[in-house]
């Protein structure tokens, strides 16, 4: 079976929890941010797009929200 998420989002909770999720696609990956902000530290929130090109890597576009 295929493993088709593009965003691994990985996140620190406030009280010290760490969230780590799969996302498919832009609007799941919204919506999901957007359900948890209040559990989370938007400073230590990490979101890794797998189908990144490379020239943005190297340039460190990290927010995609």
């Amino acid at each position: 079976m295929e493993n088709t998420s593009r965003y691994v989002v990985n996140a620190l909770g406030k009280g010290g929890e760490t969230y780590y999720t799969l996302c498919k696609d832009k609007q799941e990956l919204q919506n999901w941010i957007h359900n948890n902000r209040e559990k989370l530290v938007m400073d230590e929130l990490i979101i890794k797009d797998k189908k990144q090109s490379l020239f943005s890597k190297w340039f460190g576009l990290k927010k995609l929200y």
